[in-house]
């Protein structure tokens, strides 16, 4: 399973007014109908996002491609920005010590 189905999984699906539209597969090797269609919403390369107005137009060009990209809605859309934010934050760096802590016992001696 890969991350945007496991993703999808886990987000509740609401109706949203606009759909994030992310290109997941390679345009080569495609059909010229399947090619003209991503142009008609402007995806070129892969992994490129883009928004689109959830109309009947748009949910029919993406009935065509729907094997070749990932169709997400607002509220899913944004809470996949926030987890890779939170996973890519500066985390503070481990400080290692690599000298023996003294003990009281061990001072004495």
């Amino acid at each position: 399973m890969n991350a945007f189905k496991a993703f999808k999984a886990c987000a509740p699906v609401a109706w949203s007014p606009h759909l994030y539209i992310t290109l997941v597969r390679g345009i080569p090797g495609t059909r010229k109908l399947h090619r003209r269609t991503l142009e008609a919403l402007r995806l070129r390369k892969c992994n490129r996002t883009v928004m689109r107005w959830n109309t009947p137009t748009a949910r029919g060009m993406l009935q065509q491609v729907k094997r070749l990209v990932v169709i997400e809605t607002e509220e899913m859309f944004k809470a996949r920005k926030q987890q890779e934010a939170t996973h890519q934050a500066l985390r503070p760096p481990y400080v290692i010590d690599h000298h023996p802590v003294l003990t009281a016992a061990s001072s004495q001696q």
